[in-house]
């Protein structure tokens, strides 16, 4: 039951973080307010990242600069680290 509250909310923040991206490319192109990468970055971290790389590669948003996409790599690294390390926890202590 909470696994399935953990799925929606994944696909939420995965969702908006993509049309984030989008609406940041759209400024982007417009030469207007620019939504800061550090937005970018915390939805990224707080499970958007799979929606991050999906807006940056459709979009073709921030993949020129190495910097940004190392970060989000960073992120995704960080994430399914954290990610066996539950799964570790979790089947181990069964």
């Amino acid at each position: 039951m909470i696994m399935e509250y953990v799925i929606y909310i994944l696909i939420g923040i995965n969702l908006i973080t993509y049309l984030i991206f989008g609406i940041d490319k759209v400024k982007a192109k417009n030469k207007s307010w620019r939504i800061p990468e550090k937005t970018l970055f915390t939805l990224a971290f707080f499970g958007g990242s799979v929606g991050a790389v999906i807006g940056m590669i459709q979009f073709r948003h921030k993949t020129q600069k190495s910097e940004f996409k190392n970060i989000i790599y960073l992120i995704i690294f960080v994430q399914l680290a954290l990610i066996a390390f539950v799964a570790y926890q979790f089947y181990n202590n069964k």
